[in-house]
């Protein structure tokens, strides 16, 4: 082969394979592995989700059973904002009284505040004959923190709205 190249290339034979020689190399620099070098990071940065908590929930319901009403013996059910369909929870009646007490695991912790605040309300069966059909965010305390600002009250719509830091304390939006 290299007698075919010398007899078309007579004169310029060594200094066409050292061209060749060239290309070869520089092609092979230019692998995979040179553009690894550019500046910044390899991979992606992990992505670092918000703190998570445990929230104390406290409701202190009415004690008389509203008009229409019909199964005031049902459980008090929690809803928040965070949570995924099928994450509320029932909480549990103190002995002889009208509290209902329970605790909101893996609450994302959205304080100081951090975009909107959440959303939270109750599920209280001895209020469904009345106006919110059993749903209110009033007489509810969440993370210690008596909820005094609320989304649509006085409807089916009502909710109270609530910051929680990193120790599970809720702050109410300014």
């Amino acid at each position: 082969m290299a007698r075919m190249l010398q007899r078309l290339f007579p004169r310029g034979f060594a200094r066409a394979a050292r061209a060749a020689l060239l290309g070869v190399a520089a092609l092979g620099a230019l692998s995979c592995n040179a553009f690894r070098r550019t500046a910044g990071p390899e991979e992606a940065p992990p992505v670092n989700p918000p703190g998570t908590v445990s929230v104390t929930i406290e409701y202190e319901q009415i004690v008389e059973c509203v008009e229409g009403s019909p199964r005031c013996a049902d459980n008090v059910v929690f809803f928040g904002s965070w949570m995924q369909a099928g994450e509320e929870f029932f909480l549990r009646k103190e002995p002889g009284r009208f509290v209902w007490r329970g605790t909101a695991p893996r609450v994302p912790v959205n304080f100081p505040p951090r975009g909107q605040p959440y959303l939270v309300r109750i599920y209280d069966p001895h209020i469904v004959g009345g106006p919110t059909g059993g749903i209110t965010a009033d007489r509810l305390k969440v993370g210690g923190e008596l909820l005094t600002r609320f989304y649509s009250p006085g409807n089916s719509s009502e909710s109270g709205l609530i910051f929680i830091d990193q120790n599970g304390q809720g702050h109410t939006p300014f």
